[in-house]
């Protein structure tokens, strides 16, 4: 009989983007007695993480010390990487770089994990899929399936996406990757998509990640009205969550209001989210355009 997973709940809040949960329940898991090296060591990793996703990469630096282990090292160099300064980020890349060539250290999951996210942001993509296309847990697995969506290859996601139904259909994690290719294929699949963010939503706790998942179906149905009210919840939950202010000011835009305050709200948030970047494009075309007939 298999053993039970003491972490099952705690790597579920992290996944559906119940970050503040994780960070609790990590402190209640059972007494260390029950539970291997290997798990205390996935406690801390989720631990960890779930700080880097609600924006504290600084307690994420100064907390992982230089001895701890090559997963936490790796974890810590993800939130070097996000913390906004670029030596910082060269920093994190060249020490990733280090760890991945090490024989001992480079076929750890949990680094090759956060090299394959922590290249995917340098949309460095070929390089992510280096330490990311063989798999080995769901989260891989999941991770493909991002990396293949942004690169418009939804094709690949979608065998990557078979993959992870024959292994586990129930999964969250599947059931998220599901959802993400259903919106990118379009067509009758959005709606598909809605409904399981709706179970989602049904299952778990909602979260900014299940109301921003309904409101991008939402919003690919025309529902633009429906979309704004699920963003809303959203930002009421996390007034500085990035997808929130991105959706927020798409929605806005097509509903023909001001979104000003939400993409000012994004830059003070996330200056490198991709939404800003391509206004910023945007907005320096205009004005070299402007120039010209000047």
């Amino acid at each position: 009989m298999a053993s039970p997973d003491h972490l099952f709940g705690l790597r579920n809040s992290f996944y559906i983007g119940a970050y503040h949960a994780a960070i609790t329940s990590s402190q209640s898991v059972p007494a260390h007695a029950l539970l291997s090296p290997d798990d205390l060591l996935d406690r801390d990793a989720i631990l960890y993480r779930s700080y880097i996703a609600i924006g504290s990469h600084q307690l994420v630096i100064g907390e992982i010390g230089p001895s701890a282990a090559t997963p936490l090292q790796a974890i810590k160099l993800l939130a070097l990487y996000l913390s906004g300064d670029a030596g910082n980020r060269e920093s994190a890349v060249s020490r990733l770089r280090e760890l991945l060539s090490d024989a001992a250290t480079g076929s750890n999951p949990i680094l090759r994990l956060m090299a394959g996210t922590i290249f995917m942001h340098e949309r460095d993509y070929a390089e992510a899929l280096k330490h990311t296309h063989s798999g080995g847990n769901m989260e891989l697995l999941a991770l493909n399936v991002q990396i293949y969506l942004q690169m418009h290859r939804a094709d690949h996601a979608e065998k990557q996406l078979r993959v992870m139904q024959k292994l586990d259909e129930d999964h969250t994690l599947t059931q998220l990757a599901n959802a993400w290719v259903d919106l990118v294929m379009g067509g009758c699949k959005i709606q598909e998509a809605y409904l399981i963010f709706q179970d989602l939503s049904e299952k778990y706790p909602t979260t900014c990640t299940i109301l921003n998942g309904k409101a991008l179906c939402s919003m690919h149905m025309g529902n633009f009205e429906d979309a704004e009210g699920l963003l809303l919840e959203s930002l009421n939950k996390d007034a500085k969550d990035a997808e929130t202010l991105a959706n927020l000011t798409v929605c806005s835009l097509n509903l023909g209001k001001p979104a000003t305050r939400y993409l000012n709200q994004l830059k003070l948030a996330c200056p490198e989210h991709t939404l800003v970047k391509r206004m910023s494009s945007a907005d320096d075309s205009f004005d070299r355009a402007c120039q010209a007939m000047a």
